[in-house]
This record gives structure tokens, C-alpha cells and sequence, in this order.
């Protein structure tokens, strides 16, 4: 289907693509990966002809249809469901062709072309890619113009997918969709009829969407059956095999250059010299696979507790109309350690509770109480481009620390990933990741109490996700994470708060359950009455008995491997510390408390990880008697 063959690019004098080879099969669903800035939207330029490539080719299937979401989203007065069905421009132009046509024999060639392509039911399946991207029916009838950016871009999505093109390029398709409409994509994709090559940082979207990963790196493109955690099993084993390969031909260069040199001069010895001088000569170097180190992201954690709740919701309703409420009746309460998962479809008032915890809305009705010495930090996608772009990193830090050193400044940069070159960089030339960065050391300097972090991921590739994770791991307040990163989510809160019908309630049960739910709703939509026949009553209450038997072993469990890992993760931070060099001598007091510290830490994480042990064994012989 596609064929990249030797592809040679320059952008400004850097390297981009230097002959990079790819070939992608008909049907294949492949996900593109790769470091931030390393080319990924620069290569689907290329393929789309929007650039021209130094050297090398960019060569697509003849007569193959290209499809992608353009930057430029319908916003006209035609409806959603107008706008999807428009996308299919055969079906368009055959239906305007039959109003006027007047010869017979093309009349019956239009109906029969008409049929053979499925247009009489392309309403129905225009407004299943609606209803699965979140559109109610009511909404599809309405014009694009009334619609914000975000919602746009989920209609070019909708309208791409309706047109079926035989290469459907998506460029980080799940940054506008919620966890539901992501679900529903994953399952979307994975049946389309058509070949896909998707850009994505969305661990799970690449565990379930697709069936290859495309890796690019250093100029080259490197291709891996299998979804995103088989890939990064490969690319291990290949660190692995690769540095211990490099390690035996280090070893073997060394004892030819330790031979020539004592040998060279003798005469009985110099054949032998000079062979070994060829072979050092032809040896090539293994090409090994750096690990290139990550840039960190340092959460600094509150310096003293507060006493629950830091938040508390009484009877509260939240709108911005007098009269109009978004959410009503919130009873809620967050504390100092609370790790709290948002989830709900865009629109249902997410971003509205965010706005009442930070105390940007006021309730209408009811109190929502925040302690007196209550300090967060917000994080949320118009923040990001808040920033004032004249301004450099550093200028921005300026503000911040007055009174600090420029060398302090540059220090609190970089715990966050950003060095000398991007320091001095206005904000505007910086990347989307970089940007996102800087906007984490702002919100997180006075070390607040509680974190409100709303789609902090949209601009972050996977390994700075990694890093993300682990700041918010070792971070010691409070957590309320908005996000459609459902392996975030899974890895970094204790709670799930569902927002729905104007209500926020807990859900009991974990991230793959939830996306289970998610897709039975979509089948059940989808199938209309039709479908399997339900089970038996005395089977459906036995089988519910038996799931909730279950579900309180399953979620201690999962909340074990959390507190291991959180547990794990401060023992970490513990012996960095501790490697500090003249730490015992310069700060003798402060070493033997972490010391202290770091054998309560490991004594805890044995209790935890025996407990771990215990829960797995009662689990394991409860599902045996299901």
C-alpha cells in the first residue's frame, strides 16, 4: 500500500530522514512512534506531497485513495450529518448526476453503481460514526458553525472514517476525544477495511488498536509486528543483544591493540602485527541503540499536610447562566492523599468542576469549602497557551524568583527537563512538550497541596508520559487528573469520579471495566434490538453474585501494586539521595534520617508486597469456585 524507500530529508540544515525505508501492507494497522520533534508529522507531510524529499521515495499504491483530518475543520452552516455525507464524493456527485441524468441505460448504471457502493445506507453509518464520536442524534442535525474547534475536528474525523480512503492517516487522533470516544476509535479502527498509519502517544490506543509499530529513530524507520508493549519488549531484547554485542567487540579491539602494541617492533612477531592491524582495520562498530535519557519532571511535594478535606462540596451546583446548572447536587470531599480519576463524556461539566475546586466559578447554590492554607496547581490545555510567547523559559522563571541567582533559575529549569538552549527560547518557538514542561515548573512552585491537572498529556510523547507518571507517583498531595490516558489513569489514582447527567457519582470499578462498559454500550447502540438473548434471570444473578464476590479481592489487589509501586518509587528517590557525594560528611544529620527512612521504606514495601502475595492466593481460589 505504501513504500518508503531510501527517504533522505533536511529541515533547516538537521537531518530529519536519512534513507529511511518502510513498507506498509494493505489492511496493516500501523502506529507511528517516536521522541518529540524527531519527524513523525514531518514523514505524513511527505507522504500527503505537502513536502518534497531531498533523496529517496514516497510512493503509494496506484489509484489508492489518501485520507487524513485536516488542520482546517468544517465550520460552515451545513449540518454534521450533511458535512459526513458529503465526504463521500462518488456517492455525491452519482446522486446530483441522477437528478438531471436523461439517458436510461446511465440512469440504470448510476442506481446499480448507487447500490454496489452501499449509498442507501450511508445515513445510518454516518450517524453511527457520529453517535460513537459523541454526537447525540439531536446534535447531527445541528450546523458545524455552532460547534467549538475541538468538536469540529471530531467531525473531519467522522467524515474521514465515512469516506473509507484506502490509507487513512491519523495524526494524534485521541488528543480531542474523550476516554469514550477513544474506545470507541480503538474499535472502530481495528475493523476498518482499509490500511492505517497513526501517529499516537496513547499507550492503550496502541495496544488495542493497531497491528504494527513503525519506530522512528535517528533517521531510520524500524518496523515491529505486534502492538505497543511487544514492540517495547523488542526494542529491549535489541538494547540488550546490541550493548552486549558492543561490549564483546570492545573486548576483542582491545586485546588486538594491546597484541600490536608490544608485538610491533619484533620481527618474529610483525605477520602476525600487521594481520591484526587489518582486522582492527575492518572492524566495523556495532551499531548499539542508545537509550537516550529522558529529561525528569520534578513535582516538589507540599511541605506540611492539612488537615481533611481540603476541599468539601455541600449540596453545591455549578453553571455559568443564572437559572442553568451544569452539575447540581455535589456532595464531595477531597483530601490531602486522594488520587482522583475524572471520567465522562466531553461536554458533561469536567472542566466546569475543575473551574469550582479552583474557585474560578462559584457555586449557585450550596458551599464549597477550601482550607484557609489550601495551595494548587492547574494545569490545563489554555494554560498552555497562556504563556506569554515573548517571553523566554528563563524570563518567565524571572518573574517567579526575583531575587534568585540566574544560576538557581536555570537549576529549577531544568528538574524539569528544560536546559540552556531551551531556556533562552521564547515560549513561542518552543515545542508542545517543551511548553507543557515550563507550564509544570510554574504551577508547581510553591510545592501545592493538591494538583488539578486537566489533559496534561496532549503535547507529551510516551517517554515524557513516563516521566509524568513518576513525578505524580513520588508527588505526596493530592491528585485530580482529567485525561483520556487511560494508562495514566491506571497507574497513577486510587478513585474514579464518573460526571454524567449533571451529576458526579464514584465508579467502583477499574479502567478496564469502565472501557468494557464503554463498549457495550457502543454494540448495544449499534445492534438496536436485534442481538444475542440475554441469559437466563437464576444464570444473570449467579454470575453477578459471583463478579461481586470477586470485585473487592481484585480491587485490593489493584490497589497493592499501586502502593508498591508509590512505595517503590520513594526508595528510589531515597538512595538518590543518598548517592549524593559527601552527603555523611557534609549533612551527617540529614543522611542518617534518610537512612532511616529508607529501612521503614523497605521494611513497609516487604509487609506490602506479603500482602500482595496473600490477596493474589484468596483471589486465584475465588475464581476457581466461580
Amino acid at each position: 500500500m505504501l513504500h518508503i524507500n531510501d527517504l533522505t530529508f533536511r529541515i533547516e540544515g538537521r537531518m530529519l530522514f536519512d534513507q529511511a525505508t518502510l513498507a506498509i501492507t494493505q489492511g496493516a494497522k500501523v502506529g507511528l512512534v517516536g521522541r518529540n520533534g524527531t519527524g513523525k508529522s514531518t514523514l505524513f507531510n511527505l507522504i500527503k506531497g505537502q513536502l518534497s524529499p531531498d533523496g529517496g521515495s514516497v510512493r503509494l499504491r496506484k489509484g489508492a485513495r489518501l485520507g487524513c483530518v485536516d488542520q482546517e475543520v468544517p465550520s460552515g452552516p451545513e449540518s454534521l450529518m450533511e458535512t459526513v455525507l458529503a465526504a463521500d464524493t462518488e456517492r455525491a456527485s452519482l446522486l446530483l448526476e441522477a437528478e438531471t441524468a436523461e439517458d436510461p441505460t446511465r440512469i440504470a448504471d448510476i442506481y446499480t453503481r448507487l447500490s454496489d457502493i452501499d449509498a442507501y445506507t450511508a445515513e445510518a453509518r454516518a450517524g453511527s460514526i457520529l453517535s460513537g464520536l459523541g454526537f447525540s442524534g439531536e446534535e447531527q442535525q445541528k450546523p458545524c458553525s455552532e460547534f467549538s474547534g475541538g468538536w469540529r475536528m471530531r467531525v473531519a474525523l467522522a467524515a474521514m472514517l465515512f469516506a473509507v480512503p484506502d490509507l487513512l492517516l491519523l495524526d494524534e487522533p485521541t488528543n480531542y476525544l474523550d476516554i469514550e470516544g477513544n474506545v470507541w476509535l480503538e474499535a472502530h479502527i481495528k475493523t476498518y477495511p482499509g490500511t492505517a498509519f497513526i501517529v499516537s502517544h496513547d499507550r492503550d490506543f496502541l495496544n488495542s488498536a493497531v497491528t504494527h509499530i513503525a519506530h522512528l529513530r535517528g533517521g531510520k524507520l524500524f518496523n515491529y509486528p505486534g502492538n505497543y508493549d511487544a514492540f517495547e519488549r523488542k526494542l529491549a531484547e535489541q538494547q540488550r543483544l546490541s550493548m552486549s554485542m558492543r561490549s564483546k567487540q570492545d573486548a576483542e579491539r582491545r586485546h588486538l591493540e594491546s597484541f600490536v602494541e608490544r608485538f610491533r617492533a619484533k620481527a618474529s612477531k610483525a605477520k602476525q602485527a600487521q594481520s591484526r592491524v587489518k582486522r582492527l582495520e575492518k572492524m566495523k562498530p556495532v551499531a548499539t541503540i542508545i537509550n537516550d535519557p529522558i529529561p525528569p519532571i520534578d513535582l516538589p511535594s507540599p511541605e506540611k499536610a492539612l488537615s481533611p478535606p481540603i476541599v468539601r462540596f455541600d449540596d453545591a451546583a455549578l453553571g455559568y447562566e443564572d437559572g442553568v446548572s451544569i452539575l447540581r447536587g455535589i456532595n464531595l470531599n477531597i483530601d490531602q492523599d486522594d488520587r482522583i480519576g475524572i471520567l465522562g463524556k466531553n461536554g458533561e461539566g469536567k472542566s466546569t468542576f475543575a473551574k469550582g475546586i479552583l474557585g474560578m466559578l462559584e457555586p449557585q447554590s450550596g458551599h464549597i469549602r477550601r482550607h484557609k492554607k489550601l495551595k494548587i496547581g492547574y494545569f490545563a490545555q489554555h494554560e498552555v497557551d497562556a504563556l506569554n510567547m515573548e517571553h523566554s523559559a528563563l524570563d518567565h522563571v524571572v518573574e517567579l524568583m526575583p531575587t534568585a541567582t540566574e544560576a538557581q533559575r536555570r537549576a529549577r529549569l531544568a528538574r524539569f527537563g528544560l536546559g540552556r538552549e531551551q531556556s533562552e527560547t521564547i515560549a513561542g518557538d518552543l515545542s508542545g512538550g517543551e511548553k507543557a514542561r515550563l507550564l509544570f515548573s510554574i504551577i508547581s512552585f510553591n510545592a501545592p497541596h493538591l494538583l488539578v491537572l486537566d489533559e496534561p498529556t496532549n503535547h507529551l510523547d510516551m517517554d515524557s508520559r513516563n516521566e509524568l507518571t513518576k513525578a505524580l507517583n513520588t508527588y505526596e498531595g493530592a491528585v485530580l487528573l482529567i485525561s483520556h490516558d487511560r494508562n495514566l489513569l491506571e497507574t497513577v489514582v486510587d478513585r474514579l469520579w464518573v460526571v454524567a447527567d449533571g451529576g458526579i457519582t464514584a465508579f467502583e470499578g477499574n479502567m478496564d471495566e469502565y472501557r468494557r462498559i464503554q463498549l457495550e454500550k457502543h454494540r448495544t447502540s449499534g445492534s438496536g434490538k436485534k442481538g444475542k438473548k440475554k441469559p437466563k434471570s437464576k444464570d444473570r444473578r449467579a454470575g453477578a453474585d459471583a463478579r461481586k464476590a470477586v470485585a473487592p479481592l481484585k480491587k485490593e489487589i489493584a490497589e497493592l501494586e499501586k502502593t508498591i509501586t508509590k512505595t517503590r518509587l520513594k526508595v528510589e528517590a531515597t538512595d538518590k539521595e543518598l548517592s549524593i557525594s559527601d552527603l555523611f560528611t557534609n549533612n551527617p544529620d540529614k543522611a542518617i534520617k534518610l537512612n532511616q527512612k529508607r529501612v521503614h521504606l523497605l521494611s513497609e514495601l516487604e509487609n506490602l508486597e506479603s500482602c500482595w502475595l496473600e490477596a493474589s492466593e484468596r483471589y486465584e481460589a475465588a475464581i476457581k469456585e466461580i
